[in-house]
């Protein structure tokens, strides 16, 4: 009677002890621990040219002295276009020097903003995006296409003659015109899987295609076309207060 009283209280009563769990790691798709490579070490040197210098000491001449680190992002991303699309570890380093920071600061938010590339990239990245609005019109396709035109194999590649890298993004704020994606600092949009094909075929001849709507669009408007807006908006002092008798 005792034994079974107690069996029955030790059944019912919750376990506490913890358990060892089986469940595997999950790994993120990106290193935040630098790792020195050939093409990716401190002893690589990196300045900014003297134009660059020039436009990095007008961004930091907008914040006060004592807060010039603020000036960091746009620093970094300075130095990432001048690197050729990618924010090595020189970079960080030259950037933390030029706002007297102390470097791990400059890792943390190179680290944390995905618009930095710390991996070098194609001379074309293609940036496709494949959230919500996009994916309902056929994300999938632009970026199986994307990844075929550009010869790879799946998106985060970059191509054998390092004119390409496609990569799949979230949200990047076109979503009128989805499907879309973005090649550079150029947005291009309403696309299908041939006029994905087409312009990165442009592309890999050294071609700029024309950037926007590849649908015939001009802005946002729908398929019908404008229906609002269609005159020019009144301004201030164009509003006319209605006379009352």
């Amino acid at each position: 009677m005792f034994a079974s009283r107690c069996l029955s209280r030790r059944v019912l009563q919750p376990c506490n002890r913890r358990l060892l769990s089986s469940t595997p790691a999950a790994r993120s798709d990106a290193l935040f621990q630098h790792r020195d490579t050939s093409y990716n070490n401190p002893t690589i040197p990196f300045k900014f040219s003297a134009d660059n210098m020039k436009r990095a000491e007008e961004i930091i001449s907008h914040y006060p002295p004592q807060y010039k680190k603020a000036a960091v992002i746009p620093l970094l991303d300075l130095g990432q276009r001048q690197n050729k699309g990618w924010t090595s570890i020189s970079v960080m380093n030259y950037v933390a020097s030029v706002l007297d920071m102390p470097p791990m600061r400059v890792y943390e938010v190179a680290t944390f903003y995905t618009m930095f590339n710390r991996e070098p990239v194609g001379e074309a990245f293609v940036q496709v995006c494949t959230t919500t609005p996009c994916m309902l019109n056929g994300a999938e396709e632009i970026l199986s296409a994307a990844c075929k035109a550009a010869g790879v194999s799946k998106p985060g590649q970059t191509s054998a003659d390092g004119k390409f890298t496609v990569v799949e993004v979230e949200c990047q704020g076109a979503c009128s015109n989805a499907p879309m994606m973005l090649i550079n600092d150029d947005f291009y949009e309403d696309l299908t899987t041939q006029t994905t094909q087409k312009i990165l075929a442009a592309f890999a001849k050294g071609e700029k295609p024309k950037p926007g709507p590849q649908s015939g669009r001009q802005t946002s408007e729908n398929s019908a076309g404008l229906t609002n807006l269609t005159t020019k908006p009144y301004g201030p002092g164009e509003h006319c207060v209605p006379e009352f008798a």
